[in-house]
């Protein structure tokens, strides 16, 4: 319930089954990388930033993590300016600090540095009133890689087909 002079956002975030309200996804990092460990880390946001994640809009399509003197920080990940009458609006890429264990950003920063490997968000969201991202390590594929992987979902998506219209028959 909105108070009164005030406008509600029509893209809000997505509740999900876990308590998660979905703000971006990245949906082509499964397609443009094989993933093998995922981090959940928070982020350090100003307050414009948190007002217009809660509004839903984001972008993490062109958005890496980076490590630089035991820190690490999220970057050029696009949060839109809030623009409902806010004077004090953030750049839309800056860099913004994750928050992760010692240890956790010591063995990113390791894997990363060994080579073949980079650091992507996955996804942002709420979780219990607080911004989190889904980062995962992840390595390249090659184009090749990306149709096998494609070739494979369009076998599995015609055999289940076929599965159905067995069963619808009654066969």
């Amino acid at each position: 319930m909105a108070r009164a002079g005030h406008k509600t956002s029509t893209a809000k975030a997505r509740r999900g089954d876990d308590g998660r309200s979905v703000v971006a996804t990245n949906r082509r990092a499964r397609h443009d990388y094989t993933l093998t460990d995922t981090w959940e880390a928070g982020l350090v946001l100003s307050g414009t930033e948190v007002k217009s994640l809660r509004a839903g809009r984001a972008s993490l399509v062109d958005g890496f993590v980076s490590v630089e003197r035991g820190e690490a920080w999220l970057e050029h990940v696009h949060i839109p300016e809030y623009t409902e009458g806010t004077w004090t609006n953030h750049p839309v890429r800056r860099r913004r600090k994750l928050l992760l264990h010692k240890l956790e950003i010591q063995k990113l920063d390791a894997k990363v540095r060994e080579g073949g490997m980079t650091c992507i968000p996955l996804q942002l969201y709420f979780l219990g009133g607080r911004a989190k991202v889904e980062i995962a390590l992840a390595e390249g594929k090659k184009h090749w890689d990306k149709r096998q992987t494609l070739r494979e979902r369009q076998d599995t998506r015609e055999a289940q087909r076929a599965i159905s219209l067995r069963v619808r028959r009654g066969e």
